[in-house]
């Protein structure tokens, strides 16, 4: 292992994440395809592997050191761009049957690039609008868990993502800095979804020390026909 496998292994371990010889090599593989065509495309402005590892990776999983993955049996991810917090939580937990939205079609075949290259199995990539495919019965009201990462303020992200949890599952939003005047902006899209605050989780990076905090919504009830609305929407007016 180079450097920064030894601490990344180390550092999970400490959590209760044990990742096997398979697992780091699907790691470093992800890490060499991620480089490689983001020469191509812009997938991301993080390109050094300590940095990769540090703030895209450990970051990723980080989800679950406050959420037991074991427990999960389906995820969805919105608004994935280049597979966080999706692929390195499936990799971390190869049992998790793994649904990836994004609008953007390049980095939707990047994406079932890596799934194939990393050999990951019940990993699905779906090209389009988050309104759109939160519609679809195959994805409405479905999953256990529902994740975005750094995506958009929580009052137009709740109906976004909140369609896609089952009734009593949970939409789990991963951000930067303290999200307390997002979260107080968000309570009456909260009311129109069906959905109630658990917890707001903090945390910092081990290197960097950048704060990060995850806040946990339960869904309490199936979603209102209305909702979400037409592509666009949500963001430009949300529910405040």
């Amino acid at each position: 292992m180079n450097p920064t496998e030894t601490w990344f292994t180390q550092l999970l371990q400490e959590k209760g994440v044990a990742l096997s010889p398979l697992q780091l090599q699907q790691f470093a593989t992800y890490y060499e395809l991620l480089v490689s065509w983001n020469e191509k495309m812009n997938l991301t402005g993080i390109t050094e592997r300590e940095a990769v590892y540090e703030k895209h990776f450990y970051d990723s999983v980080t989800l679950s050191f406050f959420m037991d993955m074991n427990q999960v049996k389906s995820l969805a991810d919105i608004g994935s761009g280049a597979g966080f917090p999706s692929i390195p939580l499936k990799i971390s937990f190869p049992h998790l049957k793994v649904t990836i939205v994004d609008s953007l079609n390049k980095r939707i075949l990047f994406l079932q690039h890596v799934v194939e290259a990393l050999g990951l199995q019940q990993v699905t990539c779906v090209h389009g609008r988050a309104e759109d495919i939160g519609r679809l019965p195959a994805h409405r009201d479905a999953y256990d868990v529902v994740t975005a990462r750094a995506v958009a303020r929580l009052s137009g992200l709740n109906e976004l993502c909140l369609p896609f949890a089952r009734q009593g599952g949970s939409f789990a939003s991963m951000k930067g800095a303290d999200p307390a005047e997002e979260i107080a902006e968000a309570k009456r899209s909260l009311v129109e979804l069906k959905a109630k605050l658990v917890k707001t989780h903090h945390l910092k990076l081990p290197f960097e020390q950048s704060d990060r905090h995850i806040i946990v919504i339960e869904k309490l009830n199936t979603t209102p026909f209305k909702y979400p609305r037409k592509a666009g929407l949500p963001l430009k007016q949300p529910i405040i």
